[in-house]
């Protein structure tokens, strides 16, 4: 392992002090958001959870190496290359490293490397789940398999809205993988702050998260913890809107025929298209806020 894992030594330092640090992911960077504003986001996000108490580690694979932490000038390189750069779940760790080539990393295999360097939470903005129309094409985020098997706490605005969020959840039960909602009883939709779905259960502080997260570990469970966290109301998108641009995006991927790797980062662009750029700025929002709140668990964590 210590062949291709290079963690950053301000991260290694904390990690070696028990200091709380953050995992972060750069597929958000690299295919989730347009330049500049994907490296703004960047370095807003890895400020956020400096001044709520913790130590940010983005992660990215450069050069065949999974990158625990980034220099800034690596966050800018990737946001700048954009989609150039190959976006990479845990199918794809293993040809990166022996090529030596770079990825972004999505929620699955940032989890992986989060594991591998010792790092316990990890803030993303939504995960990946069971695509609607899943029944026909069998589409499902291989970010749901790693929750199930890899043990980090998961903090995200909920599944993305262009997916089957029903379905999502009835797999996560299957996994046995257990959902919180923060401050919610109610499954957040990425934009909105509601979807119609209940999670497993209410959470309504960092301590509270900790603890469960701390018992989950105790028990020995193999998987992680996912808490859903709703993005701030004035923020929140109306339902109607966001779910008829998400339809008609949809229905645009597939009369286009496009599949796998590229579905999400061509739905969440056109969405931004049809939304005039709002739900871009409600993407950017809803990430700060679960930067916070994923650095102030992990300290809650530390402390016990």
């Amino acid at each position: 392992m210590k062949k291709f894992l290079d963690i950053k030594p301000e991260v290694a330092e904390a990690l070696a002090a028990g200091k709380p640090v953050v995992a972060l992911e750069s597929t958000i960077i690299s295919h989730g958001m347009p330049w500049p504003q994907n490296a703004e986001t960047a370095f807003a996000v890895e400020r956020t959870v400096r001044e709520n108490g913790a130590v940010p580690a983005t992660v990215a694979i450069l050069g065949g190496k999974l990158k625990a932490g980034l220099t800034e000038d690596e966050i800018e390189y990737l946001a700048k290359q954009g989609q150039a750069i190959p976006k990479a779940s845990r199918r794809d760790l293993p040809v990166l490293c022996a090529r030596g080539a770079d990825g972004a990393t999505t929620v699955a295999s940032t989890m992986i490397v989060a594991a591998m360097a010792g790092i316990d939470v990890f803030a993303t903005g939504g995960i990946g789940g069971v695509h609607r129309g899943a029944e026909t094409t069998m589409d499902i985020s291989a970010d749901l398999e790693e929750l199930a098997q890899t043990p980090v706490l998961v903090i995200c605005a909920g599944a993305k809205s262009i997916l089957d969020l029903g379905l999502t959840l009835e797999y996560l039960e299957t996994k046995g993988v257990p959902v919180a909602g923060y401050g919610t009883e109610e499954l957040p939709a990425f934009y909105t702050r509601t979807s119609g779905f209940g999670v497993d259960f209410r959470v309504d502080s960092p301590e509270e998260l900790a603890s469960v997260f701390a018992a989950e570990r105790v028990l020995g469970y193999k998987g992680g913890l996912l808490c859903t966290n709703p993005i701030p109301e004035a923020y929140s998108m109306p339902a109607d809107v966001i779910n008829a641009a998400i339809d008609q995006a949809v229905a645009e991927s597939v009369a286009r025929g496009i599949k796998g790797k590229a579905v999400t980062p061509f739905l969440l662009a056109r969405v931004k298209d049809i939304t005039g750029g709002d739900s871009l700025e409600a993407n950017i929002k809803l990430v700060l806020n679960n930067a916070a709140l994923a650095a102030r668990t992990a300290a809650a964590l530390c402390g016990m």
